[in-house]
């Protein structure tokens, strides 16, 4: 499956920044990582922590994939508003859901900073109605959101329209956000305590053998690793690894301005997005620019997906040109990339029947970094047989 199409930023901006062997030669390990994209770079990251040995490999050059067409939004936000996710699986439930993605971001800055990478800013958030209709739910998820003791305020139209230029119904400000680059923070995390003959790209996994004694993954040229444990950090490319309907496939699109000269944006900068289906979000870059995202669609097939970059681009520019016309927004680089969405809202991490030694971190939705993060330190206690109390939230029966 082709996972992006157009020109993402980041890689055209960074690059191939680091490069890594095909496996040529079989291997033993203690564990073994499937997919080296911001999941797998974030498993590693904490396995090579607990000193645990570990082998990463993907099938493409590394980065290539999801991450690269990451618009790198880190929100404490699920897809499912909260109100709505506590009707589902209880308040309890729900409110920890909201607080381990709250949680992630923090545990991401601390990532960055210990580790040295640049690749991460703080934020606020702005979450505003769309449209009139969708004022009740909105205040009932800022009620929800107060009650769990997240620092949001509640913000009138004439509020909005004063601080940050633009009208609305009204809207809910989160003192809790940050972004990224999901690329760069991938690669950088790879290179941490990184050791030759422990990372192996384009390097196509053809079968992969689970037993109550270990995995042996073998690959498309015959090479293989055998491992006590397997970590499936593979995305929306799951569908190719369980049979279970887990994920609905989407396609999302994104367009970013040319530079410009001066920092001359809205507020803070905070991240906005609003509660149209499918929503609207906008970002900064670091190097001046303005990052517009949204107008999903179902998806089908990669190439009626990417024959829509064009059109979405266009309607794009005419989002964000009605939300800042002042900005004149000019589109330098478009693309797009799938992503999927669960009946909740949350990941999947954890075992999975009938794949012994095999965990699963799959971070869907919106929320695919925090996600990540919440994944990686879960099943970094599974493997080293330490109890996780929130391992329940996420397993694949609930």
């Amino acid at each position: 499956m082709a996972l992006k199409a157009g020109y993402p930023l980041w890689l055209v901006r960074d690059g191939l920044p680091f490069t890594y062997p095909k496996l040529d030669h079989d291997i033993e390990t203690e564990v073994v990582v499937l997919g080296a994209g911001i999941s797998g770079a974030l498993m590693r990251y904490y396995l090579v922590e607990a000193g645990i040995p570990c082998v990463t490999i993907d099938a493409r050059t590394i980065g290539l994939g999801s991450t690269s067409a990451s618009t790198s939004l880190l929100q404490y936000e699920i897809d499912t508003p909260l109100y709505r996710l506590i009707e589902m699986i209880g308040k309890e439930d729900a409110e920890r859901a909201y607080r381990l993605c709250g949680d992630a971001i923090l545990e991401l800055e601390r990532i960055t900073y210990d580790v040295g990478i640049k690749y991460f800013e703080r934020k606020k958030s702005l979450y505003y109605a769309a449209y009139k209709n969708d004022l009740t739910w909105l205040k009932k998820e800022y009620d929800a959101r107060k009650e769990a003791a997240f620092d949001v305020t509640w913000l009138e139209p004439e509020e909005i329209k004063e601080q940050y230029g633009f009208d609305s119904y009204g809207g809910i400000l989160s003192e809790l956000a940050a972004q990224t680059n999901a690329y760069m923070l991938a690669h950088c995390l790879l290179r941490y305590k990184y050791e030759e003959g422990t990372i192996f790209d384009r390097s196509p996994v053809t079968d992969i053998k689970h037993s109550t004694r270990g995995v042996t993954l073998t690959t498309e040229n015959g090479c293989t690793i055998k491992a006590k444990k397997l970590v499936y950090a593979v995305g929306y490319e799951v569908v190719n690894f369980i049979e279970q309907d887990i994920v609905k496939l989407l396609s999302t699109y994104a367009v970013v301005s040319e530079q410009y000269n001066e920092r001359n944006f809205w507020k803070d900068e905070v991240l906005i997005w609003n509660t149209a289906d499918p929503y609207l979000y906008v970002r900064t870059t670091a190097d001046n620019r303005v990052l517009v995202g949204g107008r999903d669609e179902d998806f089908h097939a990669d190439w009626k997906r990417d024959k829509l970059i064009n059109k979405k681009t266009n309607l794009l520019k005419a989002d964000i040109d009605k939300l800042f016309p002042e900005l004149d927004f000019k589109p330098e680089f478009s693309w797009t990339g799938t992503f999927g969405s669960t009946k909740d809202g949350l990941p999947y991490i954890g075992p999975y029947k009938g794949k012994p030694n095999g965990y699963f971190s799959l971070g869907f939705g919106g929320n695919g970094i925090t996600f990540s993060q919440i994944g990686a330190a879960i099943i970094r206690d599974m493997i080293q047989g330490k109890e996780n109390k929130d391992a329940n939230l996420f397993r694949f029966d609930r």
